[in-house]
Parts: structure tokens; sequence; C-alpha cells
């Protein structure tokens, strides 16, 4: 059997599937444990794997291979669909000169690593510097990708997160949003205001016990340590690959809340790894459906579910037994209301799910400010500040709790923001869905049991991985487009209702 320019694709795609793999494995190293010295040969590495993946998207020969395959009347769906993530991500990296994507993993590497300096100092004049030279370099590709897609500079940025997402649809959503929030923020405030404040949980809470009953809960969940593990990172994330995903938290010994949430987080991403299609491995249509369905999950699982009044039923007893706690402080309710707090805090990560979307738009226009030059880095603390305050009624004493509190720019993740608040939308519009299709999901809940809410996301979400665009599966399994209405109800009802 003669092989065809669609197999001759899929051998070179798993070739370039595997270098991405390893890639995403030096990366989780670089984050938790590689030694301080060996930051200047671990860029020289990543960049160099770079450099490797993008020879392989640009090689002449694949634009003949494409056009081949295209021509193929034996493909099945699936094929079609892998094919055409084929050529997405051919254009991409044609757009950008192998020279410019070299400079721009070192850069990132550099500002990466002076970041991880800066950021607990709250010195972000050190970081400038580097910052300054990423954003010039995101720049050039973004210029260099808006010519070859079609798109606006930003547009062309977003598309790696959120593919064919555009400014007019996101700024529609985020106008309304960032009109609505202010006052929501004021009348969840209001509504506490008017009860009992809930009990506050006495601490210290050892990191080992923290620890332990994160991988409780995440093994409850459905996460597979078999393919996985937990560590700590400066900055919480999900990396690694499908096969073998990695999770990072950070502790904090006077609340355990913020390391637990920041896991069952991550264990969302983490599902929605592991649940993509296995026959479909290191293909591009066997990859994660963009940002704003991996966001959903993440979302779903932390925000909808685990914030819960069921699943605070479940966890009291467990979390009790862990800390050694006594009293009504440990009791379901109190514990529910604890993690529903509004706050007018200063930590994205941190952040309620009435304040979240703020952090998000607030980092959605600076970025879009500073891709189309009309925001100077030098201006990035005082615009920073004065978003907060406009949006969230709150200013940070330090960039440390200002504009020096996320990876995403220092690390060259420019267009990924939105993607949070898009994945809110998702969440809520799915797990609405989901309870309506299976009564035994909230239920399940209460007792520990996931496997209801799992297998839904399964079907539904996880294994169609890039086989659809993210509005065919969004309405695909909820009936109909994202909107913001269900998200809008959610956070009526569970912060502004009586």
């Amino acid at each position: 059997m003669s092989v065809t320019p669609y197999k001759t694709l899929e051998t070179r795609f798993a070739r370039l599937g595997a270098v991405q793999d390893a890639t995403a494995m030096l990366q989780w190293d670089s984050a938790t444990l590689m030694p301080a010295g060996g930051a200047a040969s671990r860029a020289e590495q990543l960049a160099t794997l770079k450099v490797v993946c993008h020879e392989i998207l640009t090689d002449p020969a694949m634009a003949d291979l494409i056009a081949g395959a295209e021509a193929q009347n034996d493909l099945d769906q699936w094929q079609r669909a892998n094919l055409a993530e084929m050529e997405r991500l051919r254009l991409h990296a044609t757009a950008v000169p192998a020279d410019l994507v070299a400079a721009l993993s070192k850069a990132c590497s550099a500002c990466e690593m002076r970041w991880r300096e800066a950021r607990p100092a709250g010195d972000f004049a050190a970081v400038l510097p580097e910052l300054r030279h990423v954003l010039e370099l995101v720049r050039e590709v973004a210029a260099a990708k808006a010519t070859r897609l079609g798109r606006s500079p930003y547009e062309a940025l977003l598309d790696e997160y959120e593919p064919g997402g555009s400014t007019a649809a996101i700024d529609r959503l985020f106008d309304n949003l960032a009109a609505m929030l202010p006052g929501l923020i004021d009348r969840g405030l209001e509504r506490q205001a008017r009860r009992p404040a809930p009990l506050p949980l006495p601490g210290p809470f050892s990191v080992e016990a923290q620890r332990r009953v994160g991988m409780q809960l995440m093994e409850r969940l459905g996460f597979d340590f078999k393919h996985g593990r937990l560590d700590v990172s400066l900055h919480p994330f999900c990396g690694g690959t499908p096969d073998d995903v990695r999770l990072t938290t950070r502790y904090d010994e006077a609340d355990f809340g913020r390391a637990l949430m920041g896991v069952l987080h991550e264990t969302g991403h983490a599902l929605y790894e592991r649940g993509l299609p296995e026959a479909w491995r290191r293909q591009p249509v066997g990859n994660a459906r963009g940002m704003s369905i991996h966001e959903s999950q993440s979302l779903l699982v932390e925000m909808q579910a685990c914030r819960s009044r069921e699943f605070m039923e479940f966890a009291a007893p467990l979390l009790r037994k862990a800390f050694h706690g006594v009293g009504p402080a440990w009791e379901a309710e109190n514990l529910y209301r604890l993690n529903t707090r509004v706050a007018r805090s200063l930590i994205r990560v941190d952040a309620d799910e009435v304040t979240y979307p703020a952090h998000v738009i607030l980092r959605y226009r600076l970025e879009r400010a500073m891709i189309a030059g009309e925001l100077a880095p030098a201006d990035l603390p005082a615009a920073w500040n004065e978003a907060m305050r406009s949006l969230i009624g709150i200013v940070p004493d330090s960039d440390r709790d200002g504009c020096l509190q996320d990876i995403h720019w220092y690390d060259g993740a420019w267009g990924y923001f939105p993607t949070y608040t898009l994945g809110a939308m998702t969440a809520a519009q799915l797990f609405d869905a989901a309870k309506r299709a299976e009564p035994r999901l909230l239920p399940g809940i209460a007792h520990g049991n996931f496997a209801p809410l799992l297998a839904w996301l399964r079907e539904h979400v996880h294994q169609k991985g890039s086989r659809y665009s993210t509005a065919e599966i969004v309405t695909q399994a909820t009936g109909r487009p994202l909107d913001a209405k269900t998200y809008e109800r959610h956070l009526e009802a569970r912060y502004v209702a009586d």
C-alpha cells in the first residue's frame, strides 16, 4: 500500500507532538524543580526544541502534502478535522521566521526568571527591560501573523489560544459585564453585610495536611495519580502531557482554602487533558479545543461544582479530619459561606466569582493597548492601578500584588487572558446543561460521587478534542450558542439573591 500525503502528515505531526511533549515537561521542571543555575542552559534547550517544532511546521514540503491530502477522497470526518488543524498550525508557523521564534523563546525564558525574582520584591523596574524586549518581539510576531491570517495583530495572537476568536465579540461581552460588575459587587457586599459573618477557621494548617487532603479530593474528582502528580510552584498551573499531567499549587499555612481551590481548579484542567481522545494522541485534532474550553473545565470544577453547597456537604467531614477541626466553624454551611464570600481582592487567582471577571477584563484591555502601542510598559503599573480602582474599587500597595502577580506577559502569553472569562461563561452554561441532563449529578457531588459529572464532560467536551470548533462544542452540549445569560443568573443566584 502506498503512503498517502495524509499518512505522511500524520507521521510528521506525531513527531512534532513528541517534541512538544518533551518541551512541556522541561517547562514544568523549570517552574518546579530546576535549580536557578540551570536557567541559561534550559533557555537554550527550550529555544532549540521550539525551533525544531517550527522547522517541522515550516518545511516547504508541508504545503504540498496538505494540498495532496485535501485532494484525497478517502478521509473520514476526524481526519478532515485533523487536516484543517494541521493547516491552521502551519499558517501560524510560516508567518514567523525561525530566528524570531528562537529570539522570543530566549527572551521569555530570561524575562520569566527575572520575574521570579522581581515579584516577591515587588520590583517592577527590575523586570521592565526584559518585559520591553518580550513585548517588542511579541508585537513583531503579531504583525507577521496578522498579515498572513488577515486579522488584527491582537486577534492573530488570540487565535493561538482561542481559534477564530474576535475582539468584536469579546468587546460586546466584556463591555456589558464591565458595566454590570461594579453594581453586582456592591450588591453582593451589601447582602453579606446584612448577615452575620461566617466563622473563621483557626490555623495554622500544615502544608503536609493541605497536600494530603488536596490529593484525596483530586482522586475523588477522578484524577489518576498513575498519570500525573502534584507539586509546588510560584504560580499554580497544569502542564505536562495527557498521559503525564503535572499540576502545581502554592501553600499558605494561614489559609488552606487558597491552595485547595487552586488544586481543584488545576484538576479541572487535568481531567480535560486526560480525557482527550486517546486514538488521536500527538495529532492536532486530539489536542484541547482552545483555552476558553480549557478554562471552562477548570472553572466548572472549581467554581460551579466545588463551591456549591453540595460539595461542602461532602468535603466538610474530610476537612475537619484533615485539620483536626472542631466546632461550628467546620460545618458545611459555614464552609460554603467562607468559600462564596465577595471581596474587593487584589489577586486574580484568589478572587471570588463576582470580582474575577473584572480582573480578566482589566488584563484584556491593558494587553490590547500594549500590543497596539497605546500603552508603554513603563506606564503599566499606573494604568493597572487605575483600572483596579475603576472596576473593583481597590488599589494595590505594591506591584507585587498588581502588575507583577501573573506570569503570562513575562512568559510571552499575550492574548490568553480573555479566555478566562469566556471560560467562566462556558462553564456556567455547560454545568447548567449537565444538571438538566443528569438528575444524579448534584446528589452525587453531595456524597463525593463525581462520576456522573465526569462522564457527562467526557462525552460532551473532552472526547471531542479539536474535532469541532469552540462554538460547535458549546452548542452541541448545551443546545444553544454561548451567551452570558446563564453566567449572570448563576452569579445573581449565588451572591445576590436572598
